[in-house]
C-alpha cells in the first residue's frame, strides 16, 4: 500500500479533494488539498481520508470521479487531479 504523505516532498503529488453532503459535514470542509505518494490509488486515498475524518460510508456505497469522469477505485492518482467521492442520493 502506498503512503499517503510523501516521504520526499519533491516526489509528492498534490490532489484536490471535493466533498459534498455528509462527507463535507464529516470533513468540516468542502475541499482540501492532499499530498500523496506517486502510485497511490483512489481506494487508498479514501481509506486515509475516511480514517482522518470519520466517514460513515464504505467504498461500496460511493462512486468516485476524477477530473469530472467516473473512475475505478483501483485507478492511480496523478499530480493535480481533482477527486470527488459521490454519496448515494435519494430521489423520486
Amino acid at each position: 500500500m502506498s503512503a499517503i504523505k510523501a516521504t520526499n516532498d519533491a516526489a509528492a503529488m498534490s490532489v484536490q479533494v471535493l466533498y459534498f453532503a455528509s462527507l463535507a459535514d464529516a470533513a468540516n470542509c468542502q475541499q482540501e488539498t492532499i499530498k500523496v505518494e506517486p502510485s497511490t490509488s483512489l481506494s487508498e486515498l479514501y481509506e486515509h481520508l475516511s480514517q482522518k475524518h470519520g466517514f460513515s460510508h464504505s467504498q461500496q456505497e460511493l462512486r468516485v470521479a476524477v477530473n469530472d469522469y467516473f473512475a475505478k477505485w483501483t485507478d492511480p492518482i496523478n499530480d493535480g487531479d481533482s477527486v470527488v467521492f459521490i454519496t448515494p442520493v435519494a430521489g423520486g
